[in-house]
């Protein structure tokens, strides 16, 4: 498989069901209040988000190999958006644990106002909703696919990804699955610290290639005699931690640098806010979950 299959498949796997749990979120509140009918636009500004973001991948993928003739401005394009995917995936994972808790509050409360205007602003809704989540996964699987030998292999990862997080998002709207979301976004964000990591490195290296960074020739180590990386455990490696063989030393800089103090920050517990005083002999308040809420939540 290798190491852009893991990335694509996990990125696809964390982005689809942020999606799927956006879109159910939605949904499950229009059949709840009586409101069917504004279905059809909903899924209609899903699919136009769907569009948009299949769109921006293909641009992404013609300015790399057609607009862009020579080599060295196809690496610098590359290294450029490896560090904006890096920026947006960083900017991402912090944004959900910040985020998760009042989720559906705001998507409701977003939807509600869109329903006193038309039909029209209820397929913003949700068309603004799933088209971030869209743009993201395109950002970040085309970073992460430049280091496949072939196209085929990280558009099959991601499309599985995607695929897992439909299934997922369908059984948990369905109250067939039950998982602790807030665990599983703290896991695959940890897992995608890694993946940016990785991508930070493909970055410098690019502008290596490109002669804007110094250091293509000085390596940090090589270990290929004992990380074979046309092995399974060498592709597995490099796939969960983005480690390879012989990187040079400002890439493994770059990479340290990046994940020890984000893995840091991320993992970090969350600071609760001071529970106001209570008068004698009230009952103390209760204190929200952390926990992520599901679209079952918001069915009847």
């Amino acid at each position: 498989m290798g190491q852009a299959f893991l990335a694509s498949y996990l990125i696809g796997l964390r982005e689809g069901l942020e999606a799927t749990l956006v879109v159910s979120i939605l949904v499950a509140y229009l059949v709840k209040s009586g409101r069917r009918r504004q279905l059809v636009p909903l899924w209609a500004g899903v699919a136009a988000a769907l569009a948009l973001s299949v769109l921006f991948g293909a641009l992404l993928t013609y300015t790399s190999t057609t607009l862009l003739a020579d080599y060295r401005s196809r690496e610098l394009f590359e290294a450029v958006t490896s560090v904006l995917a890096v920026a947006l995936v960083t900017w991402m994972v912090f944004w959900m644990r910040r985020t998760a808790r009042r989720l559906k509050g705001e998507l409701t409360g977003q939807l509600e106002h869109a329903l006193g205007m038309g039909t029209l602003a209820v397929a913003g809704v949700a068309f603004l909703s799933v088209v971030r989540e869209g743009l993201e996964t395109t950002l970040l699987f085309y970073a992460a696919a430049q280091g496949a030998t072939t196209s085929a292999t990280p558009l099959l990862a991601i499309s599985a990804g995607v695929l897992t997080a439909v299934v997922i998002g369908v059984g948990l709207y369905a109250g067939a699955i039950r998982i602790d979301l807030s665990r599983f976004f703290t896991v695959s964000g940890v897992l995608l610290v890694f993946v940016a990591a990785g991508i930070l490195k493909y970055g410098v290296h690019d502008f290596q290639e490109a002669g804007v960074l110094p250091g293509l020739d000085v390596l940090a180590f090589d270990i290929s005699g004992v990380l074979d990386p046309a092995s399974w455990y060498g592709a597995a490696i490099a796939g969960i931690f983005n480690v390879t063989a012989a990187p040079t030393v400002l890439e493994t800089v770059a990479y340290v640098a990046y994940l020890v103090p984000v893995l840091v920050a991320f993992l970090w517990p969350a600071r609760t806010p001071a529970a106001p005083a209570q008068p004698s002999g009230a009952a103390p308040a209760r204190t929200p979950s952390s926990q992520p809420e599901t679209p079952s939540h918001v069915r009847s």
